[in-house]
């Protein structure tokens, strides 16, 4: 259960990295350029001493990286400057827990305990008391009900994605044809990138009429509803202050953390794995507390407690 635990930590540290690259380039850049290097990453492994584009389970860890990092990625990033990162977070990990639940046992026939559920719902109720948003004030309804259908694509999304990785896993297992967890993280970025490069590409179009746009708000400064479409221009020097915390963001998330999250899945039920995933933005918030000099709220701690029996329960239960 060593591979859990270290995705929960690249996934905690991942967010600050992906928040400061989003601010300089916006958030559609940010998210092709970690893919860009994590494929160049995770590429040079494969080839060189993994299995490369080879494997029995090749269509399936592409079609999990086209429904994960594709479309659960991009829908997350719609969903942030409409409702906000704390709310956007709170609807994506705890729904693709549930939905990665349901999903594995209705398409793979995996079940869990009694035990692994109330430990499973434990760790939920803890992020939920400890990422609750301050107020669910809607200054614009419209984009508030956009923002969380958007996060819900998002759940569905990794969810779903999650379930796809297992069943790769279990198709190697039965070909016999075992794979590594870096080669099998490269195949999904390939997935992954070519539907960001596709939403970037499609965005571009709109360059001329796109207005200067703040992603941490709710309306842009023109008060146009927000959008991410990448379309504006970068701001000056961008890209040389950018390029570190992109490279901070691939090695956290998609090369480290989503290597480490396969490994997971390679043993592990998804249902098992996505709710200690879930518990990572937790570990997020003393962080950007920290960089901000801001404190948690009273019932963050609350929820932290929750969340760590939680996750220790699941631990211990495997």
């Amino acid at each position: 259960m060593i591979a859990p635990l270290a995705t929960l930590a690249f996934f905690a540290v991942t967010p600050v990295f992906a928040t400061r690259a989003a601010r300089l380039l916006g958030s559609l850049r940010a998210n092709f350029g970690r893919l860009l290097v994590a494929l160049v990453a995770l590429g040079a492994w494969a080839h060189l001493f993994g299995q490369g584009l080879e494997g029995a389970a090749l269509p399936w860890f592409v079609a999990g990286g086209v429904i994960g990092f594709g479309v659960g990625g991009i829908a997350m990033f719609q969903s942030l400057p409409r409702i906000g990162s704390t709310l956007s977070t709170l609807i994506v990990q705890c729904l693709s827990a549930v939905t990665a639940v349901v999903v594995e046992w209705m398409w793979l026939g995996t079940t869990l305990t009694p035990l692994q559920l109330t430990c499973a719902a434990t760790t939920l109720a803890g992020v939920v008391l400890g990422l609750a948003p301050r107020s669910l004030a809607r200054p614009n309804p419209a984009e508030w009900r956009a923002g969380v259908a958007w996060a819900i694509l998002s759940a569905l999304g990794q969810g779903v994605g999650a379930v796809i990785s297992r069943k790769a896993f279990l198709v190697t297992a039965l070909a016999r044809d075992p794979i590594d967890p870096g080669t099998a993280t490269y195949q999904r970025v390939l997935g992954g990138i070519f539907i960001a490069g596709l939403v970037l590409v499609f965005c571009r179009k709109d360059a001329t009429r796109a207005a200067p746009r703040d992603l941490f708000r709710n309306e842009t400064k023109t008060g146009l509803p927000p959008d991410i479409a990448g379309g504006t221009p970068a701001l000056p020097g961008a890209w040389t202050r950018a390029w570190w915390w992109v490279a901070a963001n691939a090695a956290t998330g998609p090369i480290l953390g989503v290597t480490c999250y396969q490994w997971a899945l390679r043993s592990t039920p998804a249902g098992i794995v996505q709710p200690i995933v879930a518990a990572a933005p937790l570990l997020t918030i003393p962080l950007a507390a920290w960089l901000e000099g801001t404190r948690p709220r009273g019932t963050y701690y609350i929820g932290a407690v929750l969340a760590v029996a939680g996750v220790s329960g699941l631990m211990v239960s495997r």
